[in-house]
């Protein structure tokens, strides 16, 4: 990849993530669209045996990567925190001077990732970071890691480079340029803010909870922020996105949340295991 990098800096990547979405959405006949899940589930090694439905039921490749898992499948821990994703925990760590730092000492501030259009980013100084990476072969679902209430949230539009370890490294400040939306939750220990980074190939992301919103489906995009007068409610190990592909959450949290973060990195997870 080392070699091969240049190549990524003239792709035109956010157009070969809607081509790619609209590619793997196309309705195919049945011989094979079947064919294609079977090859796509072999290649990436999903687990089928905690799918909602048989390969099978399912549309196209899209629809079998947002799959659903099995009612009651996968346990949610009884702990204030949960991991929020099937993914690999790349990075874990505290937050100092409203900064947090990615691969390679690469330095990141808080605000170039959340903004300040929010709500005051203060409450994270001493808090916690972590970053979950999400590859193909993981379930691609966002849940929360907490008990409380949606307050609203953020999306800053972006590029859509890859979050694979080479970008991470190379790429500077990727995940404050890439398209990502930040969901912002009120626990009973203080606001956390969980941010679904966008990356190549990702030609969208859902949020669970706002029926109308869809990331990557315009040419022309633009900042929003949506607070609720009506905060929602959110159990812990609720649904709060989707990923069309793999990518990256970022989660932030208020000091005094948890005690000393004792993960062993890199880390796999999966998404409703207690965090500490």
């Amino acid at each position: 990849m080392e070699k091969w990098g240049w190549i990524l800096y003239l792709v035109p990547k956010n157009l070969l993530s809607v081509v790619v979405g609209i590619v793997v959405s196309l309705p195919l006949p049945n011989s094979l669209r079947i064919f294609s899940m079977k090859w796509f589930a072999d290649r990436y090694n999903i687990n089928m045996d905690e799918a909602e439905k048989p390969i099978e039921e399912y549309k196209g490749i899209n629809d079998l990567f947002t799959r659903k898992l099995k009612a009651g499948i996968r346990p949610v821990a009884d702990a204030d925190l949960v991991h929020p994703a099937d993914s690999e925990i790349t990075v874990a760590q505290k937050i100092e001077s409203l900064q947090f730092v990615q691969a390679k000492g690469k330095k990141y501030s808080i605000k170039g990732i959340l903004g300040e259009d929010f709500q005051s980013l203060e409450g994270f100084e001493g808090g916690d970071h972590l970053t979950y990476y999400l590859c193909p072969t993981d379930y691609h679902r966002v849940h929360s890691p907490v008990d409380g209430e949606i307050l609203g949230y953020s999306y800053k539009p972006g590029r859509l480079w890859p979050v694979n370890p080479w970008s991470v490294e190379h790429i500077s400040q990727l995940f404050a340029v890439n398209e990502r939306v930040t969901v912002w939750i009120r626990s009973a220990k203080g606001v956390i803010a969980a941010t679904l980074v966008g990356a190549t190939n990702v030609g969208k992301m859902t949020l669970s909870f706002e029926k109308d919103f869809v990331t990557n489906n315009k040419h022309f995009r633009k900042a929003e922020t949506k607070i609720y007068k009506k905060p929602i409610p959110i159990k812990k190990g609720g649904e709060l996105g989707i990923f069309n592909m793999g990518s990256t959450v970022l989660l932030f949290l208020p000091k005094g949340y948890v005690g000393e973060l004792n993960i062993q990195l890199p880390k796999k997870v999966k998404y409703g295991e207690a965090l500490n």
